[in-house]
């Protein structure tokens, strides 16, 4: 199943300009509650082998967006949808075997990173 998590997307507007960009493709998606931000990204996206951390929730304001199981086409008009449609989601991830492990708040901290490399190699 496609299906993109949301994470931060506080604007009404605009999470539904997302969703329905979503829809349109055949893709699922799924609001991420701050208090599940601890949580494995397996366990959220329902992968077998996956349970519930007890950790508690590293809360961040970011907005981000974690695709999981698009097909190439999904993916690239999930994209070109959003640009169309002026939805900027600086963060965004493909959920892989090395990142499911992880909590949203780990993806998160290393997507910034990321992003603030490529934008000093921009300049």
């Amino acid at each position: 199943m496609a299906l993109v998590l949301l994470y931060n997307i506080t604007d009404e507007a605009k999470r539904q300009r997302i969703a329905l960009s979503a829809w349109k493709l055949g893709i699922q998606c799924r609001r991420v509650a701050p208090e599940d931000f601890a949580q494995p990204i397996g366990y959220l996206l329902g992968l077998e082998g996956f349970s519930p951390s007890g950790e508690a929730a590293s809360p961040f304001e970011t907005e981000m967006l974690l695709m999981h199981a698009l097909s190439s086409a999904q993916f690239t008009g999930f994209l070109d949808a959003l640009r169309r449609n002026r939805c900027t989601v600086a963060l965004k991830a493909v959920a892989t075997e090395h990142n499911v492990s992880w909590s949203s708040a780990a993806l998160c901290k290393e997507l910034q990173k990321e992003h603030e490399a490529m934008r000093r190699a921009g300049r």
